[in-house]
């Protein structure tokens, strides 16, 4: 008995599906460096779990010769899978169909599985390899960009959404992944921009050329748009599992829970000698904060950009926190315009999808002078604040060294709702610095001495003996223990543990005008 001819007709189409714009192109697609939209989905989903969607699908475009031109799946491939073992909604655009172009069948095609993310509470991944807007379908195409960008922002805070930039995202198709919480980019082979060099060089008479307008390293160190900095697309796709091993599926569900293999009752004597005597003396608190989580391992968002800040993830004993860190070794650790919008918007994340917070404190300040000023540093400053008053997940601050003037507010303070505020006795809480502080109020007492410096010296000394100190605040509740730095792992642990059932909530409201 032969094979129906209808099997044989649907096994011909999915072979044909499979192909996408034909072996000729896969073969470009290869030599450019990159991986097929089929290939990225092996990589990055568990084995066999990916059940594709709409693989049928064309266009309906008949102007400028398109309807000679139609290619099953219509240059995107859509679906879902699992990513050890948990549910995700996956879209791959295909540049060897039409350039990953976006037309209206396109849209439609990712819009389904962005309805369908929301309705399951599962994360949506969307890996970008696109020409952009399909010119020939006009303002189809535009109104499909603005149904996922309205899709984007109604699943904001309510399951993680990934972008990947895999090759070109130009014009309105910036705005996606930019809506999105994270966004990755590979060196070498992608692009972000709203105007491409050729514009740029008419419209403005400035030569660049795609690397230096929006390539990786771009996004990753100036622009910030950029959330992880891949060497290439294997490392892309893996970060997203990486990542999402700290994530729960959606704003309904505490993040995954491991088996811890660290002691949580783990003391780390070098923590003990970490900070120098020094005030002014730098020290890693990337090393502080691989002393403290388990297994010393530490997954850090925009590494590359405002490094006065670090943000990232990590777990104790086995539970995902977010921790927010001064950066000594960079600026002092001082909290600058984009180092504030960076931690406001990791703060929010981990607010939204139950993310406890942990802020392991040394900060002189906000940075002075007039381009920060200028820049709007006040309404940048504040918005790291609105961030901080606004979360209601646990947090838990350990001040290991400056907590100076309204940076020690922000920062997670006794006064903005911290659960938990902790101190190493290195601690320095107070309005400034102590040679600042005493220039101000011994002023005329200095200028009047006999030996001026001499006299500055002592006061410095008396001020630093009486202020430039953890007990002041503890005196006052405002820091709730102080601790010797080794304890500081077993401490965290056994708070995290003690505000695991914590609810809190904001006034009934709309929602809140955050200083953008």
């Amino acid at each position: 008995m032969g094979t129906d001819p209808r099997l044989e007709q649907l096994r011909k189409l999915k072979e044909q599906a499979r192909l996408g714009g034909g072996l000729d192109r896969i073969q470009k697609q290869h030599e450019r460096g990159r991986l097929t939209a089929r290939e990225r989905l092996h990589l990055l989903l568990d084995e066999n779990s990916f059940h594709e969607l709409d693989p049928f699908v064309l266009h309906r475009t008949s102007d400028f010769g398109m309807a000679d031109k139609q290619i099953l799946g219509d240059g995107v491939m859509t679906g879902y899978g699992t990513i050890d073992g948990h549910l995700v909604f996956v879209y791959a655009q295909d540049f060897t169909v039409f350039g990953g172009s976006l037309g209206e069948a396109h849209a439609g095609k990712i819009i389904k599985i962005m309805d369908l993310a929301m309705k399951n509470g599962a994360p949506l991944i969307g890996l970008n390899d696109s020409g952009g807007a399909r010119i020939q379908e006009g303002v189809l195409s535009l109104a499909g960009y603005a149904e996922i960008f309205w899709r984007n922002t109604m699943a904001s805070g309510v399951v993680p959404q990934i972008s990947a930039i895999l090759g070109p995202c130009a014009g309105g198709a910036v705005y996606s992944p930019a809506i999105t919480d994270f966004v990755i980019m590979v060196q070498g082979t992608s692009h972000m921009f709203v105007t491409g060099p050729e514009v740029v060089r008419t419209a403005m008479h400035e030569e660049t050329t795609f690397e230096e307008l929006g390539g990786a390293t771009v996004h990753a160190t100036k622009s910030g748009v950029a959330h992880f900095l891949a060497p290439n697309e294997e490392e892309c796709l893996l970060t997203i599992r990486r990542l999402l091993s700290y994530l729960p599926s959606n704003n309904l569900e505490d993040p995954p829970r491991t088996q811890p293999r660290d002691d949580p009752l783990r003391m780390e004597i070098d923590l003990d000698s970490i900070v120098p005597e020094n005030p002014n003396k730098p020290y890693d608190m990337k090393e502080v904060i691989r002393l403290i989580v388990d297994d010393g391992e530490f997954l850090e968002v925009h590494e590359h950009f405002a490094q006065s800040l670090i943000v990232g993830f990590a777990r104790l004993n086995g539970r995902s926190v977010g921790i927010v860190a001064q950066q000594p070794q960079v600026l002092a650790g001082v909290l600058d315009i984009d180092s504030s919008v960076k931690g406001a918007r990791f703060v929010r994340f981990c607010d939204a999808f139950n993310i406890p917070l942990i802020t392991l404190e040394d900060v002189p300040g906000f940075l002075p002078g007039l381009a920060q000023e200028h820049g709007g540093i006040i309404r940048h400053g504040a918005k790291l604040l609105y961030a901080y008053c606004e979360a209601t997940v646990p947090k838990i601050t350990v001040v290991i060294r400056k907590a100076y003037g309204g940076a020690y507010d922000v920062m997670s303070s006794k006064h903005v709702r911290g659960d938990m505020n902790y101190a190493w006795p290195s601690a320095e809480l107070a309005v400034m610095g102590p040679q600042a502080a005493v220039n101000i109020i011994f002023k005329d007492e200095i200028e009047n001495a006999s030996d001026p410096e001499a006299a500055r010296e002592q006061l410095v000394h008396e001020y630093r003996e009486k202020f430039a100190n953890p007990y002041v605040a503890a005196a006052r509740g405002f820091i709730d223990d102080v601790i010797e730095p080794r304890e500081t792992r077993p401490k965290l642990i056994s708070a995290l543990e003690m505000l695991q059932n914590k609810r809190d909530k904001l006034p009934p409201k709309k929602h809140g005008n955050i200083p953008l």
